[in-house]
Formats: C-alpha cells, sequence, structure tokens
C-alpha cells in the first residue's frame, strides 16, 4: 500500500505482513516511515514527536495549560513546550522562574506586565500573530482580554515545568505580615485575607476582563 492509502500496512516489496491485531490507523497514516521503516533505518533514532493532545492537561478556573518535557520527550534537553488558554479576564498569575521564556500567541489576545530588576514595570497588550521574551528570573504575569487568549510558550530547559514556578501567593504565604506590610507600605491588616495557596490553586485564575 502506498503512504497515502486509508488501509496503510507494513507490507512492501514482498517483506512484511498484514496487522491483524489493534492498532491505531490515524497514527499509522501520520508515520508511514515509522510503521513502514526505510532500510536505512535502523530503529536508534530517538523519538521527536509528542502531540500536545496526549499530555498531562492542567485544568483551572481560568483556563487550562498542558506541557511538553523531557518526561515526554527525552531528546528535547534544551527546551520545552506549554500551550496554555486562558478564558476572558483569566490570570496566569505573578510568577517567575529561571529560564527565560519566549511565547507566541495562536488566539485572542491577552495583557503582559513585568518587573524588571530595577522594579520597573511594563505592560503591553499583545495579539494573534504577536510574540514576547521574559528574561530569566524575572517577575511577570498574563491576563486575558475579552476573547480570551491561546499561546504557546518556549522555555530553554528541556527540565522546566510550568507547574513548579514560583507564585506570588507562595511568597505571601510564607513571608511575615509584618515584612509585607513594611515592603509594601501598607498595614498588616491588608494581608488578612490572602488566599491559601495549595497545590498552586493561583496559579491560574478567573478574572474580570480589565480595562484599556
Amino acid at each position: 500500500m502506498s503512504a497515502t492509502s486509508t488501509d496503510l500496512q507494513p507490507v512492501v516489496d514482498g517483506r512484511g505482513a498484514t496487522i491483524l491485531g489493534p492498532r491505531n490507523a490515524p497514527v499509522e497514516l501520520e508515520n508511514p516511515d515509522v510503521l513502514i521503516s526505510p532500510p536505512t533505518d535502523a530503529g536508534t533514532v530517538p523519538n521527536l514527536k509528542f502531540p500536545y493532545a496526549l499530555a498531562h492537561n492542567r485544568v483551572l478556573s481560568g483556563g487550562w495549560a498542558r506541557e511538553i518535557t523531557t518526561r515526554e520527550l527525552p531528546i528535547a534537553t534544551e527546551v520545552a513546550g506549554v500551550n496554555m488558554r486562558l478564558t476572558p479576564g483569566g490570570i496566569r498569575e505573578l510568577h517567575w522562574h529561571k529560564e527565560a521564556e519566549w511565547a507566541y500567541v495562536i488566539a485572542g489576545s491577552c495583557r503582559i506586565s513585568i518587573l524588571d530588576e530595577e522594579g520597573r514595570l511594563f505592560i503591553d497588550d499583545v495579539s494573534v500573530g504577536d510574540l514576547w521574551y521574559f528574561p530569566a528570573g524575572l517577575p511577570h504575569s498574563i491576563q486575558a482580554l475579552q476573547d480570551g487568549v491561546e499561546f504557546l510558550l518556549v522555555f530553554d530547559s528541556g527540565d522546566f515545568s510550568e507547574n513548579e514556578t514560583f507564585l506570588i501567593t507562595d511568597w505571601f504565604n510564607h513571608t511575615p505580615r509584618e515584612v509585607l506590610a513594611k515592603n509594601f507600605g501598607v498595614p498588616e491588616s491588608a494581608f488578612d485575607n490572602l488566599p491559601i495557596n495549595i497545590g498552586h490553586t493561583r496559579y491560574m485564575f478567573a478574572g474580570d476582563v480589565p480595562p484599556a
């Protein structure tokens, strides 16, 4: 059978045999050179593909996120990817990590914010086809605008995990109230009702669409 056949079988030039047991025909059709490997392929090439459709999806009130790291794709030692969706107004909480971050907006629009080493705040609205870059270690946040947003994130380490970033609520919950009050110049009572971040539950949450 040809590679475009809807009934692709591992039979070629009198070699091989048809599949009699269970099979995943759509995946086989996407990878004909795996089902019928060329003579030059000894089967030692590492897996170079892993679909987001098979990645664990973390679903929260503000949207969802699924990642592919060295756990899912061992050959990807220098890059990790995250596919993220935020509902209208949905917030990816202020956080930071030791890896640099690049992003490409697939659909919708969002507002990005980042603080530099001198405490200066940068804010911008990005939409379909736009890119952003966050240097390693700088705190940043993302909030979807009126149509929601979906984007692809890329990090410069295959060991990166979106589920292990350091959140602002992590910091608040592990810092004495008097220290927070002095840092922000407000009374300690301002922190009486901080959300308890059990299991990173504040990592991504619903919010109101921000004004222009």
